[in-house]
């Protein structure tokens, strides 16, 4: 059984940074998922993808998988770039593509 330790992004509706920060822990799927037959819904026996465990910081995550004796990656969070752009770059006489409605 292993794991992994993430801090997840924000998502794509998200402006600010709110509900980031924070370290998850989630074990990787130890059975594939089926398709049931019937309904077409996909279904795994496989209870422990449903757990996420969240963290304040990267080491009580840590601390914890060690304690618990599991095997796990840390991934580290990507920087995000920030492009530092204003509304009147758009009218600039020396853009590279021309500007047009």
């Amino acid at each position: 059984m292993s794991a992994r330790i993430f801090s997840p992004a924000k998502t794509a509706m998200q402006s600010g940074k709110a509900k980031t920060g924070h370290w998850v822990l989630e074990f990787d799927p130890e059975m594939r998922k089926k398709i049931d037959p019937l309904m077409g819904y996909t279904t795994s026996g496989d209870m422990r993808s449903q757990i996420k465990l969240t963290f304040d910081t990267r080491e009580e995550a840590v601390a914890y998988a060690e304690k618990e004796g599991l095997a796990f990656r840390v991934e580290e969070p990507k920087e995000t770039k920030r492009r530092q752009i204003s509304y009147a770059e758009n009218f600039r006489y020396d853009r590279r593509t021309p500007w047009t409605h």
